[in-house]
């Protein structure tokens, strides 16, 4: 309850975060513990999911899918390298975005992606975020012809095809998000296949997960962190599930923290919001019973969520083993479940 960020640090040799996915999807490993220690740690890999998840169980998935939201382009002078990362959508047709260097996106100036399009800079927000608008191509447009999959920063190469599929769950939908929620990136085809056929049932929601997941806490009281907020939708259906779920006995089973993030944020009520909720230990869960994740950034919001989750001292040990036993890192690592 009393736990410093420091608390939430460790070390990860570099060699283990994941710079590509695994040869096959579903191939990864997945490192089992029980929710406050009541269970000991187990190697499994990760096709044994279908083996963990109850008949009649409810798992929840976030369709969302990942934007060609990073543009690369010049200076107008065609001198020197600049980048944009459109982060949200704005209802008069501009976007909030981050970009780099600073220096090429202050308000008035303007980068070059092609002679059909440049992102012209109107403002800078409080937050150090970007207001944008195109000029030429329309955002849709220059998405499509210049757009890349803004891959995640510990990731040190370039996006290339196989980041088409790999970095996008089977199941997603509407695009939305400058990350992936990368706890479903576990699943294939045949393993949902497999799960319905057992009688486990899905529903979805959808959060538009942003670059702020990323962003570590740098204040030493996590009380005095400010979250970044992400826009989410829960269907009318998924709230019927839940219920339905309740009503005989089953248990919620979210994959990745972006579920886990919009059920406790909506109550598991149906509609459109945003939250910045900020889950860490002392946070009592409301709809959550069991959590799929990826394993996550030292001093990130995510690592606390899972700490709220297991147990603080459950989860170091957990990443202490991992680490140990080489499980492999972020976004495109191994997984984790918490049963």
């Amino acid at each position: 309850m009393s736990h410093r960020t420091a608390d939430y640090d460790y070390h990860l040799p570099p060699e283990l975060v994941a710079q590509t996915p695994s040869a096959e999807r579903g191939a990864s490993r997945l490192l089992a513990l029980g929710r406050l220690g009541g269970q000991a740690l187990q190697d499994l890999a990760f096709k044994d999911i279908v083996d963990l998840i109850p008949a009649g169980d409810l798992v929840v998935l976030n369709t969302t899918k990942v934007r060609h939201a990073r543009l690369l382009g010049t200076r107008p002078t065609g001198t020197g390298e600049a980048e944009v990362l459109l982060l949200t959508p704005r209802a008069d047709g501009t976007w909030e975005a981050m970009g780099k260097p600073g220096s090429a996106m202050k308000p008035g100036k303007r980068i070059r992606l092609g002679e059909d399009s440049e992102v012209e800079t109107l403002e800078v927000l409080e937050a150090g975020t970007r207001v944008v608008k195109f000029v030429g191509l329309d955002a849709t447009a220059a998405m499509a012809k210049y757009g890349h999959l803004p891959l995640p920063p510990y990731i040190t190469r370039p996006d290339g095809p196989a980041d088409e599929t790999r970095y996008q769950t089977v199941y997603a939908e509407r695009e939305g998000s400058v990350a992936a929620p990368t706890a479903g990136l576990h699943f294939t085809p045949e393993l949902l296949d497999a799960l319905r056929a057992k009688g486990v049932r899905f529903a979805h929601v959808d959060l538009e997960v942003g670059a702020g997941t990323f962003k570590p806490v740098e204040a030493e009281d996590p009380a005095d962190h400010h979250m970044h907020i992400e826009r989410y939708e829960v269907p009318e259906a998924t709230t019927a599930a839940i219920a339905a779920a309740r009503a005989r006995g089953a248990r919620v089973w979210a994959v990745g923290t972006t579920v886990v993030r919009t059920l406790e944020a909506s109550g598991g009520k149906a509609g459109r919001g945003q939250t910045d909720i900020f889950i860490r230990p002392g946070y009592t869960f409301q709809v959550v019973d069991h959590l799929i994740t990826n394993f996550h950034l030292p001093r990130s919001t995510l690592l606390m969520l899972v700490s709220a989750f297991a147990g603080y001292d459950a989860t170091m040990a957990a990443y202490r083993h991992a680490i140990a036993q080489r499980y492999r890192f972020y976004s495109y690592g191994d997984a984790m479940v918490i049963v």
